[in-house]
């Protein structure tokens, strides 16, 4: 049977608790779908609080009731990571966030737990918000209740998501969810609130907001405003340029499967400048290939295409001309014929050992005078140079610093790359952020672009979110003692055929 813990967090609430727990509907503990138990966790109170809650559970033990305290203050996040483990490590299907003070109407319970029951979505938040001037009527502060609308609009428009409400405490989880999300991480003020609203999003968790009524008596409010709406509004705009690869939070991180590859062929990025590079009558090897939607844009524009990586997608079969499985760090090109590009897209920076993997190639007959179309993360990234400065330096699960990265290049250190390795360097570009993985396609975005790539051409190095660079493989020095050797040995005998010829 589905269990259900409703769970009230308490701070100095000793006028308020007792008020709270006897309007909880009955009908919730007769519901034949679920039982229900009731959780009090007192934050440290200075008061009598949890006194009056140990003080019901005495006069009502007929009630499902647990009374906790906190030793110390943890704060409104902190306690609520303490009860969503209780809920967790208890078996509880569904928590439900409650506070003490009387704010959110425990008679709504029935109608938002509806969503969860019927398995429609993953939270359920009440939302104040919904019917237009309610909240005033219920005695929400004007400033407030403008406040609230404010940071609603720009936590919507920044971190991508479309709720009436970011700032409600009335919420209800699938712990089931909540299991997927690394909400320990959340800060242990007042902004866990929006955090784990982000963690639902980026986990593509489905969340149902129900009206409720809005009530404000005179309890005490203990967010300090400014500081609130500073706190949200940067952890939005972090958790964007997370979604850009340029920070790194792993709190943010929820993302479940293989996210490192990610297509850019609809806007100016490595992928559209390669794929532009291939023409009807290239054979193209790809190194590092990824997954089939990766590949597509090339096999369409190529003669052939040969594809190498660790992980190969059996779908690629119908596409290619032949699928190698290698750890790139140890692959030797197998003989053929002759390949006239090879595509090494964002690869180079995850090898051990580029500089034998170079050698690698202009040593094979398949690569003598192969164009190579090789695309890195540039370190010099303004950002990035802005984060040291700072004192800041995080590995991520994309993007420059992404934690699978063995080597990073600025635009200087990989043209010496490829020089030292033996390359004939034909071009080199700066490629900017793609924003249109962070804010998607749209004016944002396509302004955002043009405004980074004029950058780029200005100041490549500093500008170039990644480095574009096409080259073409000088002769070994042992082909050109082959050469040597085979022209001297042509020119001799060329030099005896003649001489003997003259005296006839």
């Amino acid at each position: 049977m589905t269990r259900i813990l409703i769970f009230i967090v308490t701070y100095n609430a000793e006028r308020t608790v007792r008020s709270v727990l006897t309007r909880i509907p009955d009908e919730l503990f007769k519901d034949p779908r679920f039982t229900c138990d009731i959780l009090i966790i007192d934050d440290g109170s200075r008061d009598e609080t949890f006194q009056r809650g140990v003080d019901h559970q005495r006069e009502f033990p007929q009630c499902p009731l647990t009374v906790l305290r906190n030793p110390v203050n943890l704060g409104y996040g902190g306690n609520q990571k303490v009860g969503y483990r209780y809920a967790i490590e208890n078996g509880y299907d569904h928590v439900v966030l409650l506070h003490g003070d009387g704010q959110y109407a425990p008679e709504a319970l029935p109608k938002l737990l509806e969503p969860l029951l019927s398995k429609d979505a993953d939270a359920v938040f009440g939302s104040r918000m919904m019917k237009g001037g309610a909240p005033l009527k219920g005695g929400m502060p004007l400033y407030k209740f403008i406040g609230n609308k404010v940071l609603t609009f720009l936590e919507n428009k920044i971190v991508g998501s479309a709720l009436s409400e970011y700032h409600s405490g009335y919420r209800l989880y699938s712990t089931a969810a909540l299991k997927d999300l690394p909400f320990e991480r959340n800060s242990n003020d007042f902004d866990f609130d929006t955090e784990i609203i982000i963690q639902l999003t980026a986990a593509k968790k489905r969340i149902a907001e129900i009206p409720i009524p809005t009530f404000y008596g005179d309890e005490i409010c203990h967010v300090n405003g400014v500081k609130y709406a500073l706190q949200i509004l940067r952890t939005c705009v972090l958790y964007r340029v997370q979604r850009l690869g340029i920070f790194y939070d792993p709190k943010f991180d929820c993302e479940s499967g293989n996210t490192q590859y990610q297509q850019k062929f609809d806007f100016l990025s490595s992928h559209s400048l390669a794929r532009e590079c291939v023409n009807s009558n290239d054979s193209v090897l790809i190194l590092g290939c990824g997954p089939r939607a990766l590949v597509e844009p090339f096999a369409a524009r190529a003669r052939s295409v040969t594809v190498v990586d660790q992980f190969i997608d059996d779908s690629l079969n119908a596409l290619t001309e032949e699928c190698l499985r290698a750890d790139l760090n140890n692959f030797e090109i197998p003989a053929g014929e002759r390949f006239s590009k090879i595509l090494i897209l964002d690869v180079i920076e995850h090898l051990a050992d580029p500089e034998r993997f170079l050698e690698t190639f202009r040593n094979s007959p398949r690569c003598f005078s192969t164009e190579l179309i090789l695309t890195t993360p540039n370190i010099g990234f303004l950002p990035i140079r802005l984060m040291l400065l700072l004192g800041s330096f995080n590995y991520g699960k994309r993007g420059i610093l992404d934690r699978t990265h063995t080597r990073l290049f600025t635009r200087r250190s990989l043209q010496r790359l490829l020089q030292q390795g033996g390359f004939s360097i034909l071009e080199v570009r700066g490629i900017p952020a793609p924003f249109p993985l962070a804010f998607g396609r749209g004016r944002i975005a396509d302004t955002l672009l043009a405004i980074n790539e004029a950058l780029c051409r200005a100041l490549p190095g500093v500008f170039s979110y990644q480095i574009f660079l096409r080259a073409v493989s000088t002769p070994t020095p042992k082909q050109l003692l082959n050469d040597a050797i085979q022209h001297s040995e042509h020119r001799r005998n060329s030099a005896s055929g003649t001489s003997e010829a003259l005296p006839s």
